[in-house]
């Protein structure tokens, strides 16, 4: 009866982590940017030693896959404020590499040196740090325009590094930003279009995370029940054997 015991805990563990996920996604709904998280598993099977049937089927977790569909956009007024439209992401600096994020709402320092959620936001030549000026904007296609005090008209400072890859290309690191899964630098999409004056929500949907997180639940309440029945065979057989 152990090898049911091994798979009736495996898919346990399986439901529990994936609750977290849920769980997590539920929390960001008002996160600006944010990406639902899809929880990802797969059957690993345990053969016993000879010929026959797999003993044991466990289950392996693996690093969690992104929701790529967009979230709502709306207007806010605000210069530094981006949104992106379809498919792509934002390059901002993490440690001594680069990720990726949706989340369009940059903040300056007194230095000019451009941010989102505390990181350094990315262009063609690595940071972004404005001089003085007296306005800007930001162009569809990333490209960041002042007017320098005193001046008649608008210069290019630098433009948005904006990416985009395939969904399973994708992960999220400890920080909760986006990251290629080998852990190379995506290459610049001159595809990839935003407008300025906007920001994007997030694309989870509380419908689709409560179905999950109900039909995680039965899941769960299944495999205890089915723990138990081996438990109870388990039992009965060693009775039988001490007879």
């Amino acid at each position: 009866m152990d090898a049911l015991i091994y798979t009736a805990m495996s898919g346990a563990e399986r439901a529990l982590r994936a609750q977290q996920v849920h769980a997590n996604n539920l929390a960001n709904m008002e996160t600006g940017g944010f990406r639902a998280n899809l929880e990802v598993a797969s059957a690993q099977s345990l053969s016993n030693y000879g010929y026959g049937y797999d003993g044991r089927h466990m289950t392996q977790m693996q690093a969690s896959a992104i929701a790529t569909r967009s979230g709502a956009v709306k207007e806010t007024g605000r210069d530094l404020d981006v949104a992106i439209t379809g498919p792509g992401y934002l390059a901002v600096q993490w440690q001594n590499g680069e990720a990726y994020t949706r989340a369009g709402a940059i903040n300056i320092d007194e230095t000019g040196a451009l941010s989102i959620n505390g990181h350094a936001l990315l262009g063609e030549g690595g940071p972004i740090v404005l001089p003085e000026y007296s306005s800007m904007s930001i162009g569809g296609d990333g490209t960041i325009s002042i007017l320098p005090p005193g001046a008649t008209q608008m210069q290019t400072i630098d433009k948005i590094k904006l990416v985009n890859a395939e969904a399973g290309e994708l992960t999220k690191n400890e920080a909760g930003l986006i990251v290629s899964r080998g852990g190379e630098p995506l290459p610049t999409d001159p595809a990839v279009k935003m407008r300025d004056r906007h920001l994007e929500g997030s694309n989870v949907s509380a419908v689709e995370e409560m179905v999950a997180t109900m039909s995680l639940n039965r899941s769960f309440e299944i495999q205890m029940k089915l723990f138990k029945a081996a438990d109870s065979m388990n039992e009965t057989g060693n009775r039988l054997l001490g007879s």
